[in-house]
């Protein structure tokens, strides 16, 4: 049983949640979902919170659902496993809470980010990644498909002919490769990536949190909306905002040529 699966620390407005099941290169048991799910839910609520930055303890970000050892799937029982439910109960409500997250989040992306545990940090709104970390749609290896939001980020960031590529090759994509391709943010030099990926987060952390809910909703909804139901959305957003005190900030201190001072109200 994990001790602790998952460690929060929150500083400055930022929560850093770090996966630690190290001796399985993070992998993801039920336990270390459900304390992400609970983790996803304090950051929702509690309005000290305004940035959340995940990694991974140890040489890897995440190996994916762990087949053994605690983990998600009973791979050697005698009948075969629902993994719908399992999706269902834990890994859909993980990624809906991420991208439903009115905040952002920044992946630290540490070591191999494989299967399930490259979709977490593509569901991550700002992925950073150390050089020597790759991300890698394994899961063809075991006859299964990509999960997690998998079928849905690929196309999105990379295309559709790299997004069937990568499914159906399985293939390992490098840190600096991942960046060209523009499957993540950038990828820094492993000793500063957690330097960076901090001084990120705290960048947003003191940004308009009411503009960032607002973006992350728009390009959320974009996927399946016309242009007329685009444009709707972006008015009413807009209107909200307008509306904020936040934005009342930001255009008294670009007058005064000062830092605003952003409060998320």
């Amino acid at each position: 049983m994990d001790s602790t699966p998952v460690i929060a620390a929150l500083d400055s407005g930022v929560l850093t949640l770090t996966l630690n099941r190290p001796q399985r290169l993070n992998a993801m048991s039920n336990a270390l979902i459900e304390a992400m799910n609970a983790e996803l839910a304090r950051a929702r609520d509690d309005a000290a919170i305004r940035a959340v930055l995940l990694t991974g303890t140890g040489r890897g970000f995440c190996a994916g659902a762990d087949l053994a050892g605690g983990g998600t799937v009973d791979a050697s029982a005698a009948a075969p496993p629902d993994l719908g439910a399992n999706m269902d109960r834990i890994f859909n409500p993980l990624i809906r809470a991420m991208r439903a997250l009115p905040k952002p989040i920044v992946g630290a992306i540490n070591g191999v980010a494989a299967g399930g545990g490259a979709n977490l940090a593509l569901a991550c709104d700002i992925v950073l990644a150390a050089r020597s970390a790759r991300f890698d749609q394994a899961f063809v290896r075991i006859s299964l498909m990509p999960d997690l939001g998998g079928s849905y980020f690929l196309p999105r960031s990379v295309g559709d002919a790299r997004a069937r590529a990568l499914a159906m090759l399985g293939t390992s994509v490098a840190a600096e490769e991942a960046e060209r391709m523009g499957m993540i943010w950038r990828a820094v030099d492993d000793a500063k990536l957690m330097d960076e990926a901090t001084t990120l987060a705290r960048q947003l952390a003191s940004g308009p949190t009411l503009s960032y809910a607002a973006i992350k909703q728009a390009i959320n909804a974009a996927a399946t909306n016309s242009l007329d139901q685009q444009l709707d959305l972006e008015r009413d957003r807009q209107r909200e905002l307008g509306r904020s005190a936040d934005f009342r900030e930001g255009v008294g201190a670009f007058l005064a040529k000062r830092p605003p001072q952003f409060t998320g109200k």
